[in-house]
């Protein structure tokens, strides 16, 4: 089981702007902020409360964004994934694959990509029938 993901991204402001809009449709919010102040460079960390299980982190010298990651979020219905896909775009994501079955993967397989600003690789996924 997963505990939380985090990524290192180039533009912290530009970042939290992005997820905050892209995973709204998922139901997640910012939950914590922790500046640069308190642990050596800021993050932010989203989830459905009462815990944040995606975080953010500034990049550094000794941290660089961490460009070509992939993260997958599950949805509760297709509607989510199409919400999210849209939400994504509008926030400034770049498309990598439209919503719609990947029966490759198997056959209730509904999901959409996006990539965010540094170019991470961002997936919105059902598992169940329509």
């Amino acid at each position: 089981m997963i505990d939380h993901v985090g990524l290192t991204v180039s533009d912290l402001n530009a970042s939290r702007a992005f997820y905050a809009q892209a995973l709204a449709p998922l139901g997640y919010a910012l939950l914590a902020e922790v500046p640069a102040a308190v642990a050596g460079r800021a993050h932010a960390g989203f989830g459905v409360a009462p815990k944040p299980d995606f975080w953010l982190s500034a990049a550094g010298a000794a941290h660089p964004a961490t460009a070509g990651l992939h993260v997958c979020l599950r949805a509760a219905n297709r509607a989510q994934v199409d919400a999210f896909h849209a939400a994504a775009l509008a926030a400034g994501g770049r498309d990598n694959g439209q919503p719609g079955l990947r029966p490759q993967y198997h056959p209730n397989y509904y999901g959409a990509f996006v990539l965010d600003p540094d170019g991470n690789n961002i997936e919105a996924v059902c598992h169940d029938p329509a």
